[in-house]
C-alpha cells in the first residue's frame, strides 16, 4: 500500500516504537517517554511539553489526534529541546541518530548501486531475524513525498512518518524465524537519491524456556540419562540450547567434584548449577583464536594469506633446530626453514602447517624420537614449567625453534602448536594479551560474565568450578616430570602446555565457561552479530565454516564440521553443515545454521578414575558413560524437533531400547567387562532409564521390548542386576 508522508505526525507513528526490553548500551541511554511512568512537568530528563488543546487536526486528511495518544508504548527521542508547537514536538520524537553496527545498511532506491534487468532485486533485501524480535532504523530524505514498505510481504503503515526524520522501529510483529525480507517501493519522487535508508540491527537472544519449540519429552530423556549416569558413577554436566533466537533450555547435574585424590567418592561437594564454570579444553580454540581471527578478517585488519613471519619476524624460521620425531622421516633443516618462512595464518587454522601435535614444551626430560619421559633425555624445545609469564615468553622462542614434521599442506595433523602460535600472532597484531582482547571485543559487549581464562585470578571461587583430573596431570601416578601438579585440578586449566608453558592463557586451551555464556557466544555465528554489535561478516562465516578442502569435508577453517557424516559421535547424522568443536575434558559446542540451533554440552568426565591405568592413561571412567560421549544429546533434540507432542510415536522408547543394546556391545575389554566397570554400569544405567519409561507409560509392547533387552545381559556377571530389573518388569 502506497503511503503519503504528512506534515505532522499521526497516530500510526506510535505503533512504530522502540524495542521493548532491549538492552543496547548506546541506545538505552536515551530517555524513554511514557506518560504513565514519568511526570512530564517535573522530570528534567525529558523535553518540556507545551500545553495543547484536547483535539488537534493532524493535516490535510482531517485525521484528529488526541493528546492522550501519547499514552502508548515508549518512543525514543532526544532530550532538553524547546518546542513552540505540537508539530515540532512530534517531529523531535523522530530525530534518532542510528547508533552501533548494523546487519544491513540499505539505501533505496537502487540499493545495489546499479540498474539491473532482474528489476526487483533493487527493492528487496533479505536479513536474519527471528519471531518476536527485530528492530531497524529508518531514515527519510527531507524531499521524500511518499513510499511503500513491506516486511515479509506484509505492508507496514508508514503514513505517520515525516520526511527528514529517523525512526527506530520495532518490527517484531512482522518477523519470522530465519530469513526475512524488507521491501521499499513506490518512492516519490522516483529520481530521488538516498530516499530511504534502512539500518537493520542484529538478532538478540530472548528467554524461551516456557515455549515448546522442541518436544519437552526430548529434554526429559536427556535429563533422565544424565541423572541416572551420575547415580552409577558419572561426574557432572551442563546443557544450554538456543533455538530460533531464544534460550529454550539450560540445566545442570551432579557435583563440581566427584572423586578425591584417593579415588573415593566425594560426599560434601557443591552441587553443579548453571553458573558453574567448566574447563573448555580445545573448545578454547574456537572461542578465542578463531573468533579473534574472524573478527580481524571481517574488518580487513588481517588476511588468511598473511605470513606468520610477517608478525613473528624472521626468527620464526631462522631459529629452527633439528629434532627427530618418532615415526616421521626427518626433513632437511634448510628445507624446513623455507617451509616455515612461507607458512600462512590459514595453514595454522587448518592444522596443515606441518607442526607436531604436542612438542611437550613443559617437560625438560622428554625425547621426541621415542616419545618418552626419562632422566636421561633432554628436550631441546623446553621452555619451562613454572606457569609464569616469563616462561610464556620463552615458549614463543621454543615454537620458533620447533621443526616441522611434514611438508605443509600435504596432510592435516591436529596440532596445539598451531593455535599457540596464533595466540602470539594475535597479541602482536592487536598489541594486547589474548585474554584482554577477547574480553574487550566479545565477552564484555555480549555481557558474558561466566567466561574467562584463569578463573581463580578473576573473581571465581574454586568450589563453583568443575574439577578435572584427580591427581593433577599424573594419570594416577603413571606420568611424572619436574613441576607436575599432583592435586585435584579445580580452577586451573588441565592442559599441560597451557598451564605450565603458557601461564594459563593460550589459543589452544585455557578458557573456562558455563554452558549458557558459551551458547550465547556461539549464537553469533548464525548472524555475525548481536543487536547493535557486528563481529563477523557473512562472507567470513561462510568461508570459515565451509570445508577447508574438498577431500576433507569434516574440517573447516578452525571449525570441525560434520561433513559427509564424518563426526557422528559428536554431531549426530542430521546435517552435513553442522559445525562446532569438542574439548578433551568433555565439552561440546554444536551449531546447525539450517535449524538455527545452538547446543552447548559441558562435562568434566575426566574427574573420574582411569579405567585401567596400566593399559591406557587417556581412558577415564567418565568417558564410558553415555553422558560422557557428548554426541548423545543432539539426536534426542532432533527427535524432539520432529515429534509432535500431541501425537507421540514413542520414538524415545525405541531410542532407549537401542541405547541398552549398544551399551552392552561397548562392554569390551579396553573399557572393562566386570560388573563394577564403568562400561557395565553404563549398561545398567541405560536399562534403568528404559524401565523408568516402561513404568511411566505402562505400555504392554514396551514391557516386551524391555524383556528382550534384559535377555542380552550376561547371566553370570549381571545376575544380581537382572534379578532387580526382572522385578520391575513383572
Amino acid at each position: 500500500m502506497k503511503r503519503f508522508l504528512l506534515p505532522v505526525l499521526i497516530i500510526s507513528l506510535f505503533v512504530l516504537t522502540a524495542c521493548n526490553g532491549r538492552n543496547t548500551p548506546d541506545v538505552s541511554q536515551r530517555p524513554i517517554y511514557d506518560r504513565d511512568k514519568i511526570d512530564v512537568e517535573t522530570d528534567d530528563t525529558i523535553p518540556p511539553v507545551p500545553a495543547f488543546d484536547d483535539d488537534i487536526e493532524a493535516g490535510p486528511h482531517g485525521t484528529e489526534i488526541s493528546s492522550d495518544a501519547l499514552n502508548t508504548d515508549p518512543v525514543i527521542f532526544e532530550p532538553k529541546v524547546e518546542y513552540t508547537d505540537f508539530t515540532d514536538y512530534l517531529n523531535a520524537l523522530g530525530r534518532v541518530e542510528p547508533e552501533g553496527d548494523f546487519q544491513k545498511t540499505l539505501v533505496f532506491p537502487d540499493r545495489l548501486g546499479f540498474h539491473n534487468n532482474a528489476l526487483f532485486v533493487n527493492s528487496i533485501c533479505g536479513f536474519k531475524c527471528y519471531k518476536d524480535q527485530g528492530a531497524m532504523y529508518i531514515t527519510l530524505n527531507s524531499e521524500l513525498q511518499s513510499f511503500s514498505m513491506f516486511i515479509n510481504n506484509i505492508p507496514v503503515d508508514v503514513e505517520g512518518m515525516i520526511a527528514g526524520n529517523t525512526y527506530l522501529v520495532d518490527i517484531k510483529e512482522y518477523t519470522v524465524n530465519g530469513e526475512n525480507t524488507v521491501q521499499i517501493s513506490d518512492i516519490t519522487p522516483a529520481d530521488l537519491d538516498c530516499a530511504v535508508v534502512i539500518n537493520i540491527l542484529y538478532p538478540t537472544l530472548l528467554d524461551g524456556k516456557d515455549e515448546s519449540v522442541i518436544d519437552p519429552e526430548a529434554f526429559e530423556i536427556i535429563d533422565a540419562i544424565v541423572k541416572k549416569d551420575i547415580e552409577y558413577g558419572f561426574s557432572s554436566a551442563q546443557l544450554s540450547v538456543i533455538k530460533d533466537g531464544k534460550l529454550i533450555y539450560e540445566n545442570a547435574w551432579g557435583s563440581v567434584k566427584t572423586f578425591d585424590e584417593t579415588l573415593n567418592k566425594v560426599t560434601d561437594s557443591n552441587k553443579a548449577d548453571t553458573d558453574t564454570l567448566y574447563d573448555l579444553a580445545s573448545n578454547t580454540k574456537m572461542f578465542s583464536v578463531n573468533y579473534a581471527v574472524q573478527y580481524l578478517v571481517s574488518n580487513n585488519e588481517m588476511s588468511l594469506t598473511d605470513k606468520v613471519c610477517d608478525y613473528i619476524g624472521d626468527r620464526f624460521y631462522e631459529d629452527t633446530v633439528n629434532v627427530t620425531y618418532n615415526g616421521s622421516k626427518p626433513l632437511d633443516l634448510e628445507l624446513i626453514k623455507e617451509y616455515k618462512k612461507n607458512l600462512t595464518i590459514e595453514d595454522l587454522l587448518c592444522h596443515q602447517a606441518g607442526f607436531p601435535a604436542s612438542p611437550k614444551y613443559e617437560i625438560y626430560t622428554y625425547d621426541f624420537a621415542v616419545n618418552r619421559i626419562g632422566p636421561e633425555y633432554v628436550n631441546p624445545l623446553y621452555s619451562g614449567c613454572d606457569n609464569s609469564f616469563e616462561t610464556r615468553e620463552r615458549t614463543l622462542e621454543s615454537i620458533c625453534k620447533t621443526p616441522l614434521m611434514y611438508e605443509p599442506r600435504t596432510r592435516i595433523l591436529y596440532s596445539d602448536v598451531d593455535f599457540m602460535l596464533l595466540c602470539f600472532i594475535l597479541e602482536e597484531k592487536t598489541g594486547k594479551r589474548l585474554d584482554e582482547f577477547l574480553k574487550e571485543i566479545f565477552y564484555d559487549p555480549l555481557s558474558l560474565y561466566h567466561i574467562t581464562y584463569n578463573p581463580l585470578d578473576n573473581g571465581f571461587a574454586g568450589d563453583n568450578i568443575a574439577a578435572t583430573e584427580l591427581k593433577g596431570n599424573t594419570r594416577e601416578g603413571m606420568v611424572n616430570f619436574d613441576g607436575i601438579r599432583t592435586y585435584t585440578l579445580q580452577g586451573e586449566v588441565h592442559d599441560e602446555m597451557a598451564y605450565y608453558a603458557m601461564a594459563g592463557i593460550s589459543g589452544h586451551a585455557g578458557l573456562f565457561s558455563n554452558a549458557t555464556d558459551l551458547c550465547k557466544l556461539a549464537y553469533v555465528m548464525l548472524s555475525g552479530g548481536y543487536e547493535d554489535k557486528k563481529f563477523f561478516s557473512e562472507d567470513v562465516i561462510d568461508c570459515f565454516t565451509s570445508p577447508s578442502n574438498p577431500s576433507s569435508s569434516e574440517w573447516g577453517i578452525g571449525w570441525w564440521r560434520n561433513g559427509d557424516d564424518k563426526r557422528p559421535w559428536y554431531f549426530g547424522s542430521t546435517s552435513n553443515d553442522v559445525f562446532g568443536h569438542q574439548g578433551w575434558t568433555g565439552t561440546l559446542t554444536y551449531v546447525d545454521p539450517s535449524c538455527d540451533l545452538v547446543v552447548v554440552y559441558l562435562t568434566n568426565k575426566i574427574n573420574t578414575p582411569l579405567v585401567n591405568k596400566t593399559r591406557s592413561t587417556s581412558l577415564f571412567e567418565g568417558g564410558a558413560f553415555t553422558s560422557g560421549s557428548l554426541g548423545f544429546v543432539t539426536p534426542l533434540l532432533y527427535a524432539g524437533l520432529t515429534t509432535d507432542p500431541n501425537k507421540p510415536d514413542d520414538v524415545y522408547s525405541s531410542m532407549l531400547s537401542d541405547a541398552v543394546s549398544e551399551s552392552l556391545r561397548l562392554t569390551v575389554d579396553n573399557l572393562g567387562t566386570g560388573k563394577n566397570s564403568a562400561a557395565v554400569k553404563n549398561a545398567y544405567s541405560k536399562m534403568d532409564v528404559l524401565l523408568d519409561r516402561v513404568e511411566k507409560l505402562e505400555d504392554k509392547d514396551l514391557y516386551e521390548t524391555s524383556r528382550n533387552r534384559l535377555s542380552e545381559f550376561d547371566p553370570v556377571r549381571d545376575e544380581e542386576m537382572i534379578a532387580e530389573f526382572e522385578k520391575r518388569i513383572k
